[in-house]
């Protein structure tokens, strides 16, 4: 088996582990004689299933009983509006920070519903940086604060979680849930799209507390509405339900590792690797500001283009996938979410490395 070394944005690699085990359950899931795509999702043998997968992810990340947790579909986006059609309630004003291409995205369909203030803003450094945060700056009559906590696109994280007072703080956390320890209590709502490091896309995760749940409008869409699948245990219709199966495989997988603690030290790790090797390069350099670097995705770019598409060309010959940069930034960008190995990682510094011999 020749597998590469993947650092695709998303859909991004699993652990090799979880994918021989899923390989192994595929055509009989616990003697059921069935797979787990065939499993009725009312059986005794799926309700395990996702029952085990909320008791992980629960202990993972130290979710308080305050708080539901609810496995839905239609990705982050979908969330976009999902998120002010349940929590607007009468004043219909939020408060967001826009630090790239996926707040702009999530600006513009709240703003379909009600008032949208932009507090803080990295625009003016083509989003290279994440602006600083107080809760001076916050509309205390706001139904929350928005920010995205990892930006895939532009490779820049919030290192310290912005104090948003009273007012709710909201997190886009689909590219940097489970890469490191943080306190849910800090969040009225955090939500991700599973498709980076949480397993194959079509499910997405959002962990709500219980106060913000039951203020939608009436003519909120059914599937839309938060106390929906709060209600029904997120079983209202159909579930996902092979991508949850996966997804309780990757949290005893980050169990088995140690914990959030241990992969916070492995991440870590992998980024130190990589953002040495850029900062000792003559070749290669990073657009991003040293304080709001992500250890998930992880951008860089040769003086030309024309040497950008040489080195995605001649990496992905060496086995070192999808590394070529977003659209629209372009250059180059190493996504290295939990499931890559720090092999993955010390293989692409070394092509660098050989890369940058052949052509300084």
């Amino acid at each position: 088996m020749n597998r590469v070394y993947n650092f695709s944005a998303g859909p991004s690699m699993l652990p090799l582990q979880v994918l021989e085990k899923a390989q192994k359950e595929l055509v009989n899931y616990n003697n059921s004689g069935m797979s787990v795509m065939e499993l009725s999702h009312r059986s005794g043998w799926f309700t395990d299933i996702i029952t085990e997968a909320e008791q992980l992810l629960r202990e993972l990340m130290g979710i308080p009983d305050n708080y539901k947790v609810l496995f839905l579909q239609g990705g982050a986006s979908q969330q976009f509006a999902a998120i002010p059609m349940n929590l607007f309630g009468e004043n219909k004003k939020a408060d967001f920070v826009h630090t790239g291409s996926w707040s702009k995205k999530a600006i513009k369909e709240a703003e379909k519903f009600g008032d949208i203030r932009v507090i803080a803003s990295s625009d003016d450094k083509n989003f290279t940086y994440i602006p600083a945060i107080n809760k001076e700056i916050v509309d205390p009559e706001a139904a929350y604060v928005h920010i995205t906590t990892n930006n895939t696109i532009e490779g820049t994280a919030f290192h310290e979680i912005p104090d948003t007072g009273s007012v709710p703080l909201v997190a886009d956390m689909s590219s940097n849930i489970l890469s490191e320890e943080i306190d849910v209590t800090k969040f009225g709502l955090i939500y991700a799209g599973a498709q980076k490091n949480i397993g194959p896309a079509g499910l997405t995760v959002v962990i709500i507390r219980e106060d913000l749940i039951g203020k939608a409008e009436d003519n909120c869409p059914t599937m839309l509405n938060f106390a929906t699948h709060s209600e029904s245990g997120s079983m209202y219709n159909t579930p996902p339900t092979f991508a949850i199966y996966m997804a309780k495989l990757v949290f005893e997988w980050i169990k088995e590792l140690g914990g959030l603690k241990e992969m916070e030290k492995m991440n870590r790790e992998k980024a130190d690797i990589l953002y040495r090797c850029i900062e000792e390069s003559n070749l290669f350099t990073s657009p991003v500001e040293k304080g709001s670097r992500s250890i998930m995705n992880i951008p860089f770019v040769t003086p030309s283009k024309e040497l950008d598409a040489l080195f995605v060309k001649e990496a992905k010959e060496a086995g070192l996938e999808t590394l070529k940069g977003h659209r629209s930034v372009g250059g180059m960008r190493a996504s290295i979410y939990n499931a890559m190995p720090v092999e993955g990682v010390q293989a692409l510094v070394e092509f660098m490395k050989e890369f940058e011999q052949k052509h300084q």
